[in-house]
This record gives structure tokens, C-alpha cells and sequence, in this order.
């Protein structure tokens, strides 16, 4: 190792992966660093079991038989919710009376691990995943990752925060009434909820069984793009497991947003409304066709899953505990819980219920068949004195905009927006139909490229720099090897694109392999690339770096604007390898790797 890199605050699946494929660190000293952090960070109550070699250890140890050029997460650090068995390691679900000891991995837990991933403990969280705050625990409140006062949101409480807080790169939450999108939207992360079924929840306290999803936190779409294709599999041992393909993200025909006003409330409603309308305008800026939907009807549906029989089903699974161990739940959750025993809710009216679904579930699946509906993640947060003084009311509120999405068969993704204020995130929610992940996954990326690149030409305006942008086709994008030379430039990453429909992309015979982009005659096709803006005084020194047969000239994007960017010249590209089918570079290692 010639030299170690400085391992910064946020962990990200890129990052790491390029330090340790240049031998830059090592997954040993990032997990002692974790170790540290957490450590630092004991009054924030992340952890019910916190990092700790003794258990750490084995997978650090397995790596050594695991090539990284193969594993897509290999030495990567994950949380757990405390809801998801890890062999070997105790599951409490936030109840110390409740724990066991399991002897096999969640399914989804074990595909992380044979990708790469390293568990590194197990997550604080709203006992049995019934709340939205995070203050539901004898493990402690959860503080909020940026603003300690606040709540941190939940269920999913400590797999937010870890990864908010440096001390994994992401997580593993649940969801089922919003449990993996509000705790992101209130940390500044990604929140992604696959379709009902894509994921196992074999290994999973039930929460409500029919409608549980486990879920990822991640820095960036992309991130929980890369955890997806590890987690997601069919188990014929998962009773509620679905054959769903991995989706390729691509863009919605339109957009839905709500006709009517939104219920804004907490100690910052007023910058929360200001972020979402900010957020909407940038929204109706993508160009898209934007349309204006009746959102009372999924109001309406959301308050089928707590004052309806639906809340029978937590206490089918939980019931049998909480009787057989008084005193052992919190006041608030058993009374939640105990709820779903209320003779009121007979069978005729849970079929009754039932009904009102399959009704509902036709309309959505119309409405969402070439479309994605986008709503706050959240339309306010609280101080956790304020969620203790009035438990029931603070929870429920938090859950306005997310109750709806799995008993209408939904697919989600909270994805940071503008700050309502300093420290003070702000997140959208994309929804889409079971079938469309792939709308999800695009909407989602526009959304973030957008903000990204909204957020830094903010920056620079301000600093009175002039920047440029240029088109990035190779090693100089995320995650490859020389991407720290756009870094050193003071470069920053905008977002995702593609050039017009005429160029062709080669393998270089260089060492290391790398690619040439060549502007055909006719022909050719579009080549993914990515866009970045680099100041203006640095463009000329960063492309006097660019070894040759590549150099800086015009790219032709597919909006038809052209940009600097690299290109090849004729005569490398004749002693290389025509590898335009795959679309880019990323399309073409990721193929090589498997």
C-alpha cells in the first residue's frame, strides 16, 4: 500500500470500492474507524448491538476468498434493523424480553454477505417496528443524524442514522407504513422500497406480514441501485416472496402531484412548505407532462392500515407475546398493538376492507400506468420532547404522505430535496406501480441530478466562479479509478446522460484498459456518460493530464447541446475493440465482472 487514504465522514459504496481496488485502505481500518465512530456517538442510542470485532471478524476473514472484481460489495459495511436476523447475533425487535438467537441469516441479509458486505451491528429502532419517530425504545431515543433535538424518524431508526453518522456505507431498514422513507427524508439519505416480494422478508419480526418490506438507506440512487441487485431474489421459503426482475431505470411518460393543499405541521411547517413548493417547481421543470391528481383518496386508503382490522395483523403475531409478558412492551406500542383486538373489527368488516382495496388497488394501477405520483416524504418533523409529550397525535401525523403505499401495492423511494432550512432536510417521495420500478428508479435519479446540480450552481454563483460542464465516458466517472483526478480539479459530479445517436465506444489496448469515444460518420448510437462541471481555470491543466489517443473536443449530447468532453482519435480506436453494444463503460465492466 503506497500511501492511506483519509477516510472521510460519509461512507459511499464508490468510494470505498475505488480505495480498495487501488489498495488505498484496507476493510480492516475502515471497520476500526466505525468501531471509533460509534463509540463517539454512544448518546445518540444508534445501536442495540454495536460494532464490535468479536462478531465482525469472521467476515472481515472471508473476505480474503472473495475477489473484489466479482463482488459488487465486497468490504462494504452494512447496519441491520434489529427486526432482521444475523446469525450468531441476538434479534430483539427493540424488546430485551423478546430476544432470540438465530441460527441462519435473513434471506436478504445473506446475499449482502455473499456479495461482499460486512455487517456491522445490529440497528436501534421503534420496538417492533410500530412507530414513525424513533423514540419508541429501552435502547434509547434515536437522535436526529444533524439536528440532535429532533427525532430521527422510525421505525428504522438507528439504520438512518448509522448511515447519516459515518458508521456504515448503508443500511437495512423495514417498511410498512413508511419506516424506510421517513427516516431517510429526516437524515438527508435515500430511502428505496422495492415492490411488495422483491425482497425476502424470511428473517424478518412480522410486523404486518402481508404488507412488510425490508429496505435500503444509501447516499445516493445509484448506491441503493448497487445493494437492489444483491438483495433482491425469489425464496420459495418466503411465503410473501414475488419473482419481480431487477428494473432498468428509465423515465415515466409523466407526472402525477397533488390538486389538493397539503397538511404542513411541527415546529418548522412554514420551511417545510417553502421547501415543497421550491421542490415542486423544480419538478414541473424537468420536462415532463404534469397532472394534478384528487390525493384524499390515498388520505382515505392510508387510515385503512391503523383504524381498521388491518391492525388485527400485528396483533395475530405479536399478541401471544405481549399476553404472555406483561410489562415487558412499551405503553404506547402495546396499546397500538392491543388495538387490533377490538371486537369492533369482525371478519365481515376486514372483508369489507378488503373490498375497498382491490377497488382501490385498479384505480392506482391505472393512474400510475405510464406515470409516477411524488408527495412530501414527510410534511413535518418534531423535537423528541414534543413526539414524549404527545406520543400518539406526533407519530401519526408523520405518517400522512407514506400509509397508503404498501396496501395499495406500491413501490417507493424517498430521495433528499431542498433544505426546509440549515440541518434541516427536506424529502420527496416517488411512488410508483409494482410493475415499474424502473419509472421509480428513473424519476428518482432526474430528481437528485436535478437538486445536485440546482445546489452546486447555487455555490458557485455565489463564490463568483466560472465553471464548465464536461462529458465523462471512462475511468474519470464515479467509482473508477481516476475519478480523484476530477476531485483534485475541483470538479463536481451533475449528473447522468447520454451522447446523440452517433458515436461508437472502444476498448483502448492500454494498460489499465479504458475507453474511446468516436463520433461516427453514420450510424452509430448513444453512449452513456455522465456530466460534470469543473472550473473554468482548471479545465486546461486537467486536459493537459489526458494521456493520448484521448484528448478534450465537442461531445453531442441527446438533448442536442454539445459540451467539452473526451473523444478519441481515429487511430486508437483502430487497434482497440468495437464494444458499442454495451452502451458505455459502466454497462461493459459490470457485464465483465459477472
Amino acid at each position: 500500500m503506497s500511501r492511506t487514504a483519509e477516510i472521510p465522514f460519509l461512507l459511499t459504496i464508490p468510494w470505498l470500492r475505488r480505495n480498495y481496488g487501488e489498495r488505498q485502505i484496507t476493510p480492516e481500518q475502515v471497520i476500526q474507524t466505525i468501531i471509533e465512530r460509534a463509540e463517539n456517538d454512544t448518546a445518540k442510542n444508534i445501536w442495540v448491538t454495536r460494532p464490535d470485532l468479536s462478531f465482525i471478524q469472521p467476515y472481515l476473514d472471508q473476505l480474503k476468498d472473495l475477489p473484489l472484481e466479482s463482488h459488487p460489495l465486497w468490504g462494504i459495511p452494512f447496519a441491520i434493523k434489529d427486526n432482521i436476523d444475523l446469525a450468531g447475533v441476538k434479534t430483539t425487535a427493540g424488546c430485551p424480553d423478546f430476544a432470540y438467537l438465530p441460527s441462519e441469516h435473513a434471506t436478504v441479509v445473506g446475499n449482502l454477505i455473499r456479495a461482499g458486505a460486512i455487517p456491522v451491528g445490529k440497528a436501534n429502532l421503534d420496538q417492533f417496528a410500530t412507530g414513525l419517530v424513533g423514540t419508541r425504545s429501552p435502547y434509547g431515543e434515536v437522535h436526529n443524524a444533524l439536528k440532535d433535538e429532533l427525532i430521527s424518524g422510525g421505525s428504522s431508526a438507528g439504520s438512518a442514522v448509522a448511515v447519516a453518522r459515518g458508521q456504515a456505507a448503508f443500511a437495512l431498514g423495514t417498511d410498512t407504513a413508511g419506516s424506510g422513507r421517513v427516516p431517510a427524508a429526516l437524515n438527508h439519505l435515500i430511502g428505496f422500497k422495492s415492490s411488495i416480494g422483491a425482497w425476502s422478508t424470511r428473517g424478518l419480526v412480522p410486523a404486518c406480514a402481508s404488507l412488510d418490506c425490508i429496505t435500503v438507506f444509501a447516499h445516493s440512487v445509484a448506491e441503493a441501485e448497487t445493494v437492489d441487485r444483491s438483495a433482491r431474489s425469489y425464496d420459495p421459503e418466503c411465503a410473501w416472496s414475488r419473482s419481480i426482475p431487477e428494473p432498468a431505470s428509465r423515465q415515466p411518460k409523466k407526472i402525477l402531484l397533488p390538486r389538493q393543499a397539503l397538511h404542513f405541521f411541527g415546529p418548522f411547517k412554514d420551511e417545510y412548505e417553502a421547501a415543497w413548493h421550491t421542490s415542486m417547481q423544480m419538478i414541473q421543470q424537468l420536462g415532463l407532462p404534469i397532472e394534478r391528481i384528487d390525493n384524499t383518496f390515498f388520505t382515505n386508503i392510508a387510515r385503512l392500515l391503523y383504524d381498521g382490522p388491518f391492525v388485527a395483523e400485528r396483533w395475530a403475531d405479536l399478541g401471544p407475546f405481549v399476553e404472555a409478558h406483561p410489562g415487558s412492551s412499551f405503553p404506547v406500542t402495546e396499546k397500538i398493538l392491543r388495538s387490533g383486538a377490538k371486537p369492533a373489527y369482525t371478519a365481515s368488516l376486514l372483508f369489507d376492507n378488503l373490498h375497498q382495496l382491490a377497488a382501490a388497488k385498479q384505480k392506482v394501477k391505472a393512474l400510475l400506468q405510464n406515470a409516477v405520483f411524488i408527495t412530501p416524504t414527510a410534511g413535518g418533523t418534531w423535537t423528541r420532547a414534543q413526539v414524549d409529550a404527545d406520543p400518539v397525535r406526533t407519530n401519526s401525523e408523520m405518517g400522512e404522505y407514506t400509509n397508503h403505499c404498501n396496501l395499495l401495492d406500491l413501490c417507493a423511494i424517498s430521495v433528499p430535496a431542498f433544505d426546509a432550512d440549515d440541518h434541516l432536510p427536506f424529502g420527496v417521495t416517488v411512488f410508483a406501480s409494482a410493475d415499474h420500478e424502473d419509472y421509480l428508479l428513473g424519476m428518482a435519479a432526474q430528481i437528485e441530478q436535478s437538486v445536485s446540480e440546482t445546489e452546486f450552481q447555487e455555490t458557485a454563483d455565489a463564490a463568483g466562479k466560472e465553471t464548465v460542464q464536461i462529458a465523462v465516458c471512462g475511468l474519470h466517472m464515479r467509482g473508477f479509478a481516476l475519478e480523484s483526478q476530477l476531485q483534485t480539479h475541483r470538479a463536481h459530479f451533475v449528473r447522468e446522460s447520454a451522447t446523440a445517436e452517433k458515436y461508437s465506444l472502444y476498448r483502448l489496448n492500454t494498460q489499465p484498459e479504458k475507453p474511446g469515444l468516436v463520433k461516427s460518420g453514420t450510424g452509430g448510437r448513444s453512449i452513456q456518460l455522465e456530466l460534470w462541471t469543473i472550473p473554468l481555470s482548471e479545465l486546461g491543466s486537467f486536459a493537459t493530464s489526458i494521456p493520448s489517443p484521448l484528448g478534450i473536443g465537442k461531445v453531442e449530447l441527446n438533448d442536442g447541446r454539445e459540451v467539452p468532453g473526451f473523444i478519441c482519435e481515429p487511430y486508437g480506436a483502430k487497434a482497440g475493440t468495437d464494444i458499442s453494444e454495451f452502451g458505455g463503460w459502466r454497462s461493459y465492466v459490470r457485464t465483465m465482472e459477472k
